[in-house]
């Protein structure tokens, strides 16, 4: 067995992220999501493996809270708000009442069913409901990894939909968990249920109401400390949008709201804003992210005992399929059924890219690290087999599915794709889509005599217009005509 020590710790960590970027090459060509990879160089490099010896759950959920913040913020920082918009509601009722069904299902499945399938864990309802509740929330990090390495477009905005579900749908399902580790342990056994119901609902709106409202002010104040910086090297900028980040999360927990929702909620605001240098600081994160993705998912791997699954395979199967197949198309179906956007295949789809990952393994230290919460060895385990199995099943066929299912359509490439433009044009410059029924005049687009998908950029420069190229650089004082469909604006 190898110990970590300070004279080894450097040779450990560069040997495996060297490892973890060879497997991600090497899987990516077989469509194996680069995060179930990791895990498994993690795996590898554990006791049963190469004999590193890390079984630290306290130090794991630090690492992956630290980790969560990160990466909840640049999804944020990602976004643009325009894109979520549309499906600003049904993204806000999957990420809560769609939590509240899962679990629900799935704890009525475990309270029932591991009676019998798995008589030495015979759960009571606050234990079923609380593994159902780790699992309840699908995970961020693999979302946002796979649609971004796979290039795939989707139609009905499902990738908005998913992407602000798997965002905005953690907080929901850590305050479950805290709240049904408070309720085993003993904190307030006293209380009637009626009493216990109220108390929880009123912690959740309490968190959700100031993780939201720590989020705008934060993310706001992020912008404006951001533009006033005033340094001449532009890479310190990075490094204060990062002590930003700490600093609402830590902020909003203090306040008592939900810091992973404010993170998520402050990069949405960052993103979505005039930031300076920021083609600097999203290049950053976007490097950054990978590299506390990776960590996160080798620490979680290493802390993980491979022969000690063997033990919850069949309950892990079961449960698992049970969740793909039933849970979360049930709560899917029933969250989106005031909204009509979406067609049957579209919320098919969206039932099937429900995948765990890194967050319901965090989750389940939680249990780990309770003294009230028995057999959490076990729930740990189970989570972790879950977890594997839903990015082999789901990960694996996230474009498979959605071109079976006809979902499938080109990406839009970017109109400045290959253009050299300033940080302070692109700080400014945005793309918009003009249809007939827009134009003032009322001209159609036979009568203008463009093809349906005409789009061009022209911009002025000393009362001239001219075409950019890949070699054109645009200043300050340039302006931008857009052609979209129609006409110039």
């Amino acid at each position: 067995m190898i110990e970590i020590t300070s004279s080894n710790i450097m040779l450990v960590v560069a040997v495996m992220l060297m490892m973890s970027v060879f497997v991600g090459k090497a899987g990516s060509r077989f469509g194996m999501p680069a995060l179930l990879l990791f895990l498994g160089v993690g795996m590898v490099a554990g006791v049963d493996g190469f004999g590193l010896h890390f079984d630290s759950a306290a130090s794991a959920q630090f690492v992956g809270m630290i980790a969560l913040s990160i990466i909840l913020f640049t999804g944020g920082l990602e976004t643009r708000f325009s894109d979520i918009r549309p499906v600003l509601f049904p993204g806000i009722t999957l990420a809560t009442v769609g939590v509240l069904l899962t679990t629900g299902l799935t704890g009525t499945f475990i309270y029932y069913v591991f009676h019998w399938l798995v008589p030495e864990y015979s759960f009571g309802w606050a234990e079923s409901m609380l593994i159902a509740a780790i699992m309840s929330s699908t995970d961020s990090a693999s979302v946002f990894s796979i649609f971004d390495s796979a290039k795939l477009g989707l139609k009905q905005k499902l990738r908005p939909t998913l992407e602000l579900e798997s965002g905005s749908n953690d907080p929901m399902a850590y305050l479950l968990v805290i709240i049904l580790i408070g309720i085993i342990e003993g904190n307030g056994h006293h209380d009637t249920g009626a009493q216990l119901l109220l108390g929880s609902s009123a912690t959740l709106a309490v968190q959700l109401l100031f993780g939201a409202a720590g989020g705008l002010c934060l993310g706001y104040a992020t912008v404006w400390i951001v533009n006033r910086l005033r340094v001449d090297n532009e890479f310190l900028y990075p490094v204060m949008v990062i002590s930003c980040v700490f600093f609402t999360f830590t902020l909003t927990e203090i306040i008592g709201g939900n810091s992973y929702l404010a993170v998520y909620i402050a990069g949405l605001v960052v993103g979505n804003k005039r930031l300076a240098v920021r083609r600097t600081i999203v290049t950053f994160f976007g490097g950054f992210t990978w590299l506390v993705q990776i960590i996160m998912f080798l620490t979680l791997g290493l802390l993980v005992n491979p022969h000690e699954l063997l033990h919850v395979v069949v309950p892990g199967i079961a449960l698992g399929i049970f969740i793909m197949l039933v849970a979360r198309p049930v709560a899917v179906f029933l969250s989106l059924l005031p909204f009509r956007q979406y067609t049957f295949k579209g919320r098919v789809y969206i039932s099937w890219v429900g995948l765990r990952g890194a967050v319901p393994i965090i989750f389940a230290t939680y249990a780990v690290v309770s003294p009230g919460v028995e057999e959490s060895s076990f729930i740990f385990n189970i989570v972790f087999f879950i977890t594997i199995l839903s990015l082999l099943l789901q990960g694996t066929t996230v474009n498979s599915m959605a071109r079976w299912l006809g979902l499938s359509e080109p990406v839009k490439e970017s109109a400045f794709q290959g253009i050299d433009i300033s940080d302070d044009i692109a700080a400014t410059t945005s793309e918009l889509e003009i249809t007939s029924d827009m134009l003032a005049d009322g001209s159609t687009l036979k009568e203008i005599g463009l093809p349906s998908d005409t789009l061009a950029v022209m911009v002025r420069r000393d009362d001239r217009y001219i075409v950019p190229k890949g070699d054109t650089r645009l200043y300050m004082g340039d302006v931008l005509l857009l052609v979209s469909n129609d006409k110039c604006i």
